[in-house]
């Protein structure tokens, strides 16, 4: 491949290893890029034109276009045979109100078919009916089967899929204790609401000096060098807010100390201008 397991360094090697990372514990990797001459030797060695190439047990495969075919086909497991890792079902509750509700689709679905769950590398989940499939985990939950992939089913413990009533309607509702925490992006009303209540008391304003000095939100600290290194000090747990002048450049700070882990982070959508707008008029627009 180009680059390592940890490092890929092309596309199409990343998504070869993206699959491996999923079904085999341990593989070797090769850096054809700190070598010409492997590079160009296992091309002549497998008489295969393009790298990343996988090879199982000293066999040639393929490249990254078949190995995606097979994985997507389940062949890449029974390729792999017993070097793959078995993937223990997860704990995943259908609750009554969906399974009365999936049944009914079911019931008009193809004989066989059974519920597929997708949770993608996003955390973006998939409720589909299909075919069992025989290289999926199954398990059975208020009289359900449902089928994942094992990529899904390593990011499915302890998932709950519900079928609830909303404003737009009746849906399913998939809550994912496993989700990685998110910036949750809110308006001037409920930042105010916030600040007033004691819940966030550290608001970040990642503009410049000058045009911090045009307009600024009262308790608002400027995010210096000073300020990141107190945030480097803080508990993770500490509620951080972050603002700018339209809500772009906050986004990307806030995206930032997220994955420093910080598990409650905000950013005030619109930025200030949006805050001068909807909340305090007395704060100068520019």
């Amino acid at each position: 491949m180009k680059g390592s397991r940890s490092f890929p360094q092309c596309g199409f090697s990343a998504a070869v290893v993206q699959i491996l990372d999923t079904m085999v514990p341990n593989y070797t990797t090769v850096n054809v890029l700190a070598d010409p001459g492997v590079r160009d030797g296992i091309k002549a060695f497998s008489d295969w034109p393009t790298i990343p190439q996988l090879f199982v047990r000293g066999e040639f495969v393929g490249g990254a276009d078949i190995v995606r075919q097979m994985h997507a086909a389940g062949e890449l497991q029974k390729a792999l045979g017993d070097l793959a890792k078995a993937t223990a079902p997860p704990a995943v509750i259908v609750t009554p109100r969906a399974a009365a509700v999936l049944k009914v689709a079911l019931a008009d679905s193809g004989a066989g078919d059974v519920i597929h769950l997708t949770i993608d590398g996003r955390f973006e989940h998939g409720l589909d009916i299909g075919p069992r499939d025989a290289t999926s985990v199954t398990i059975e939950t208020n009289g359900v089967t449902v089928q994942l992939d094992a990529a899904s089913a390593r990011r499915a413990e302890g998932v709950v899929v519900d079928h609830v009533e909303g404003p737009q309607g009746a849906g399913f509702k998939i809550e994912n204790p496993n989700r990685p925490a998110q910036v949750k992006a809110i308006s001037p009303t409920e930042l105010k609401a916030l600040l007033d209540a004691g819940t966030v008391t550290r608001l970040f304003d990642v503009r410049t000096p000058a045009e911090r000095a045009k307009a600024s939100i009262a308790g608002g600290q400027l995010l210096d060098d000073a300020a990141v290194a107190e945030l480097e000090t803080l508990d993770k747990q500490t509620p951080i807010a972050f603002h700018c002048h339209t809500g772009g450049r906050s986004q990307n700070a806030a995206e930032h100390f997220l994955q420093k882990g910080f598990k409650q982070v905000y950013n005030l959508a619109g930025g200030i201008d949006a805050w001068s707008q909807q909340v305090d008029p007395k704060v100068p627009r520019y």
